[in-house]
């Protein structure tokens, strides 16, 4: 079984529902380890949009890399994602393979460990708060090391009353 971490977001219609469906919709392919609280974050990368209500999810899955892939965009065409071609463009939901193991893996469609987890505040705050000593393959660091290191200024808030808060440099 292959310790995996997905990102779930969404920024268009009920957000929490999509949330929800999607962890109900990946535990039927895997075995849910873990889940984030969910916090609103602001848009990373087209700030011209809503505000995203993500999580972080930890799975165990026999699913090899691409399969789980093809699953997750089963998933998202599943809970109501429409096609966009433009990136960082608003979505009903959106699923990413951010970390499968310590596997370096890349193809045409999918790149692990994710490019731009070590630039984006809101998965880090995510990951940290249920993988902090999780190890970066390619960085070598932990996620609370690269948490504390990330520049990335934008706004992270705990959903719902959910207790973790945003980053601070004394969180490592």
């Amino acid at each position: 079984m292959a310790q995996v971490f997905l990102s779930l977001g969404a920024n268009l219609g009920d957000t929490k529902v999509a949330l929800q469906g999607a962890v109900e919709a990946i535990e039927k392919v895997a075995r849910l380890i873990k889940s984030s609280g969910f916090y609103e974050t602001e848009p990373w990368g087209n700030p011209d949009q809503l505000w995203f209500l993500n999580a972080v999810v930890e799975i165990e899955t026999d699913l090899e890399p691409l399969p789980l892939l093809h699953a997750i965009k089963e998933i998202e065409k599943k809970l109501g994602r429409k096609p966009r071609f433009e990136s960082n463009a608003p979505r009903e939901i959106d699923i990413d393979i951010l970390f499968y193991d310590n596997l370096v893996f890349e193809s045409d469609t999918l790149q692990i460990p994710h490019p731009h987890i070590a630039d984006r505040l809101f998965t880090l705050t995510m990951l940290n708060e249920i993988a902090p000593n999780f190890l970066h393959p390619i960085l070598k660091k932990n996620i609370a090391i690269l948490l504390n290191e990330c520049e990335d200024s934008s706004i992270v808030r705990p959903a719902n009353g959910h207790k973790s808060a945003k980053k601070t440099r004394d969180t490592v």
